[in-house]
């Protein structure tokens, strides 16, 4: 991977270029970068960087034999480690067992996530892991002379699902064989080995900048501009999240706000628990249950904006911001924050799998007792 397929973080692109060119880079490295950020891609475009023979200014050349076969993730020096599950019960799995599924994967989705990748390879409700067996393949592999390259690199995507086996390694990052590269992707510091973690050099990568990705979003995946800057909106700098709410949703999320809270303030409750039949249906999903939420709370964070900030600088539509308007005379301050709270805790009871249709029914109780400015009975 080139970095001009990374999706912004140019400040990060310069930093590591910057470091190889003046002998500074650090022989154990971790991109700590939050989901959808593009950690795995800046890794995956560094490491074709650091093996390509004919590197240029703004990263590697794309044509030489090395940036060939790093591009299609066959290089013989770039290692790669991962969380996968065992194909039969008693396996003792090894990140190579799945490289073919490894490069299908990294190819058509280099923004996707751990539940991502074991979806991929069918763990359905199994519990990815990178083994002890995966940390003595890492062991000797890297005990080996590099075959084409001056570097040899492991590039770990995952380092949280290693656990208390990743102590395996501390010796081999300590005291690496020369020209040895470590390359972790973390999204989570707190899950990765402090002994680990000790021991490495910490790259922080930041979420994306919203223009950043409503650009992606129109030239890569061929977004309308509309629904780009929507999805940009509610993703809040995590690019595969917004690609996932683009690519299983057909719902007009404002049209579906408006009609519930239209149903609230008139008490029209026949068409409120048509409305809730409908959120809670299987079609929608507890993906897309959580997205609209997650729209709702933005659209009040947008609604504060409006108080303090002009209305072309902010990124909603005209319509969106003009329902921000309305809703900014019907709720105070207090109510707003009553509101969000309400809301970030059906999105956590979501993700635990309550029943959608009693959630959606006791939020849209809760909801007309915060407009009426009344307290919230025990649900």
């Amino acid at each position: 991977m080139l970095f001009s397929n990374v999706i912004g973080q140019e400040d990060i692109r310069q930093q590591l270029i910057k470091s190889t060119e003046q002998h500074r880079l650090s022989h154990a490295n971790i991109i700590l970068a939050p989901e959808g950020a593009g950690g795995l891609p800046i890794a995956l475009a560094f490491a074709q960087y650091l093996v390509c023979e004919d590197k240029q200014p703004d990263g590697a050349c794309g044509k030489c034999a090395s940036c060939l076969k790093a591009g299609k993730y066959i290089h013989p020096d770039i290692h790669f480690s991962y969380p996968v599950i065992p194909r039969k019960p008693g396996d003792k799995p090894v990140s190579a067992d799945y490289a073919a599924e490894w490069r299908e994967f990294v190819d058509a989705q280099p923004y996707g996530n751990a539940y991502d990748w074991l979806q991929f390879i069918g763990a359905e409700n199994k519990q990815g892991n990178i083994t002890a067996t995966e940390c003595q393949d890492i062991i000797r592999k890297l005990s080996l002379k590099s075959f084409e390259s001056t570097y040899k690199i492991l590039l770990m995507w995952m380092p949280e699902y290693l656990g208390n086996e990743g102590n395996r390694l501390l010796k081999l990052i300590e005291e690496p064989p020369d020209n040895t590269i470590f390359l972790l992707v973390a999204e989570n510091q707190e899950q990765i080995l402090a002994t680990i973690l000790s021991r490495t050099h910490l790259i922080k990568v930041n979420p994306l900048p919203k223009e950043v990705m409503i650009d992606a979003l129109i030239k890569r995946a061929q977004i309308p501009a509309a629904k780009a800057r929507q999805a940009a909106t509610i993703a809040a700098g995590n690019y595969r999240e917004a690609l996932y709410m683009l690519q299983h949703s057909d719902d007009d999320y404002h049209e579906l706000l408006r009609n519930w809270l239209n149903y609230i303030f008139t008490g029209n409750r026949v068409a409120l628990q048509g409305w809730i039949e409908g959120i809670a249906s299987t079609k929608m999903g507890r993906e897309n249950q959580k997205q609209f939420l997650r729209y709702f709370i933005n659209l009040m964070e947008h609604t504060l904006r409006l108080k303090y900030i002009d209305r072309s600088q902010l990124a909603f539509s005209d319509e969106e911001t003009d329902f921000a308007a309305k809703l900014q005379k019907l709720a105070d301050l207090q109510q707003m924050e009553q509101i969000m709270q309400e809301l970030d805790n059906a999105c956590y009871y979501i993700e635990r799998n309550a029943n959608a249709k009693l959630l959606f029914h006791a939020l849209s109780v809760k909801l007309q007792y915060i407009f009426k400015k009344r307290p919230i009975p025990a649900i």
